[in-house]
């Protein structure tokens, strides 16, 4: 038995669209960068076919007639020779938005907000503020997004501005579903009911009680405030003849009275569902609401029934290959096997949903890497405009203070100069810190892309190898990484007990990549406080790397890595000693292969220890000592990296 799906998702038009494509989207380069034109004659009929534009943006699959309205605003507003209107930059906002261009997205959404301040154009600027945050809600960058959603509903309450709250609250849910906030995601849909109420919003409404209703039907569930808000959804969509909602809170009522064992309402409740969702085409809700007819008639013991239910779901889901469906059913098809012990269909029914549970988590996979791939992005574009930005600060604080300096001395004299001389000193170097900070920021986003592309290959191998079980563990501890590497590069500097947490996942990828060819032990000094205690992130890694890829793997023995970490006077010492060949041997590999380049890893760390110590003053420094036995033949080579310590 699986749950039912918790929202109603719109299709995304895929990134991939050409590049002609937007490039139509554009009159001229000065247009896409916001030139304004005189301001003259009527934007009338531009306004008309930019809103126009935007309601068909709502609908995906009308994104040509979309491109086509904003195709012909643009021309009026060549032709009528008159600047743009902030309307219009919202529409075309919304369109790169569409089709993946998240670059021209973001700066048509800045100009459509800068142009709507201006004009005091109310509704529009309420609606790029909704824009802009589901803009940053996209990339995951969920602070920025919750203050732009409020900054909407707030703009919108002083003006009275009608049918702005409520959908701000329904994209403001998503962020807290994103950050596995129940608590606030479902007083949030409290507030979009209240306010779609307050505007008679039945459309709103609906929404809210579907949401609600299908929340408290899982985790903290109350049947009787899930089945009350579902029924109204359903009384609504009723009378709205919506028959998408009528399918879909029928079926969330069927797995509410499922989850009270109150099996023939819920029986009752998932037919009646069907006689929506099959003629609206709705096969994946289909596919779920026959597959827990399935659930459900295998638990009454009617195991005919449940079969049948089975195999009609498995059909349905298969026609718009609905893996997660099609996955669990076969998972209870199984269990329904070994509950009569016909061992064969089990094991049969076991192998198909591990073949359809891989090809959903690979789906997942290439989507998250996808997703990650959108916020690098995106993050390196804000430190960009970050680091441009405190360049022209410094440099507008720098005529300021002359100016000011021109104008005390004339005033005050000698003495006055000479103290606003030394201020200007200690505002420029605060300056050059926060450059200093953006640019040491900008060198660890380095650090996720090739680390990375570093461990695919791994991934790649065992697919090449057809070792399922293998590859579908590899996947699982990647993804463990992924997210906590993730997670690490969105701060300067981590606890680290984090920067472990990733090097073991790190080791223990590596280890099943080289098939056990080597161990590893790390020692912690009882003195250090691994939580207390931060460091700037992905530091020891890129070290530990070279140890294993050039010392341990060209050994013919199982090779032994080492990592202690002591605690110094100001600085964390961290000695990484391995038993490889050695420095020299590894560099004759290098040169007899014709490979001749340094680590990307350590170098960009070793430009990260540079920064630290122009940064806090600190002299810490990378120590590499080659081992050697009584004999003088290379068994080694220790690395130790003085670690600043950052609380």
């Amino acid at each position: 038995m699986r749950f039912p799906l918790n929202r109603i998702s719109v299709p995304v038009i895929a990134a991939g669209l050409s590049f002609l494509m937007i490039l139509t989207a554009t009159a001229s380069e000065d247009i896409l960068n916001g030139k304004k034109f005189k301001r003259s004659g009527n934007l009338s009929d531009v306004e008309r076919y930019s809103e126009t534009a935007l309601k068909y943006g709502s609908k995906p699959q009308y994104i040509n007639l979309m491109k086509a309205n904003i195709d012909t605003a643009e021309m009026l507003c060549q032709k009528k020779n008159i600047e743009m209107p902030a309307i219009l930059h919202l529409a075309r906002a919304e369109y790169f938005f569409l089709t993946g261009d998240y670059n021209h997205a973001s700066k048509e959404g800045a100009i459509a907000l800068r142009l709507a301040e201006e004009s005091d154009a109310t509704m529009v600027h309420a609606k790029t503020l909704n824009f802009l945050g589901k803009y940053n809600l996209r990339t995951g960058f969920f602070s920025e997004s919750l203050d732009y959603f409020k900054k909407s509903i707030e703009l919108a309450e002083k003006n009275k501005l009608k049918g702005i709250i409520p959908a701000t609250y329904d994209k403001m849910k998503s962020v807290y579903d994103a950050l596995d906030n129940l608590k606030e995601f479902r007083n949030t849909i409290v507030k979009l009911i209240n306010s779609a109420l307050a505007e008679s919003d039945t459309s709103m409404l609906e929404n809210g009680y579907y949401l609600l209703g299908t929340s408290l039907t899982n985790e903290d569930r109350d049947f009787h405030a899930a089945d009350s808000l579902l029924s109204r959804c359903y009384e609504l969509a009723l009378v709205r003849k919506d028959s998408a909602f009528l399918s879909l809170s029928l079926a969330n009522m069927g797995w509410n009275f499922y989850m009270e064992k109150k099996y023939q309402p819920a029986i009752n409740s998932y037919n009646r569902s069907l006689d929506y969702s099959i003629p609206l085409g709705r096969l994946a809700d289909a596919a779920n609401a026959l597959g827990n007819l399935g659930t459900i008639y295998r638990d009454m013991g009617d195991t005919e029934r449940s079969l049948t239910f089975y195999k009609l779901s498995i059909k349905r889901g298969k026609q718009v290959n609905d893996y997660y469906n099609i996955s669990w059913v076969y998972q209870d098809m199984s269990e329904l096997y070994l509950r009569k012990k016909d061992t064969a269909n089990a094991y049969n029914s076991y192998v198909l949903f591990k073949n359809y549970s891989d090809t959903l988590i690979k789906s997942n996979n290439t989507q998250g890497m996808a997703n990650a791939k959108i916020r690098y992005e995106a993050d390196g574009r804000n430190k960009e405009i970050e680091l441009l930005s405190l360049k022209v600060r410094n440099q507008r604080l720098l005529i300021y203070g002359y100016s000011g300096l021109f104008l005390l001395s004339l005033a005050i004299g000698i003495l006055i100069i000479s103290r606003a001389k030394i201020n200007e000193k200690h505002r420029i170097s605060d300056m050059n810190h926060k450059i200093s900070e953006v640019t040491q920021a900008n060198l660890r986003q380095q650090m996720n892309p090739h680390f990375i592309f570093n461990t695919l290959n791994s991934i790649q191998y065992y697919m090449y190898q057809h070792d399922k079980l293998a590859t579908n563990n590899y996947l699982t501890k990647f993804s463990s990484l992924m997210r906590k590497v993730l997670e690490n590069s969105q701060h300067t500097s981590v606890p680290l007990r984090d920067e472990l947490d990733a090097l073991k996942l790190y080791l223990e990828l590596e280890k099943i990549r080289f098939k056990e060819k080597f161990e590893y032990n790390i020692k912690i000094d009882e003195e250090i406080d691994i939580i207390l205690f931060k460091v700037p992130t992905m530091l020891i890694q890129p070290y530990v790397e070279n140890s294993i890829c050039h010392g341990l793997m060209p050994r013919e023995e199982k090779g032994l890595v080492k990592i202690d970490l002591k605690l110094k006077k100001d600085y964390i010492s961290c000695v990484i000693e391995d038993n490889g060949i050695g420095r020299e041997a590894a560099n004759e590999i290098k040169v007899k292969s014709e490979i001749n380049h340094y680590s990307l890893g350590t170098r960009i760390t070793s430009s990260r220890l540079d920064l630290v110590n122009a940064l806090y003053g600190t002299s810490l420094r990378t120590v590499y000592t080659d081992l050697k036995n009584e004999k003088g033949e290379p068994e080694g080579t220790r690395v130790e990296i003085h670690i600043p310590i950052l609380t």
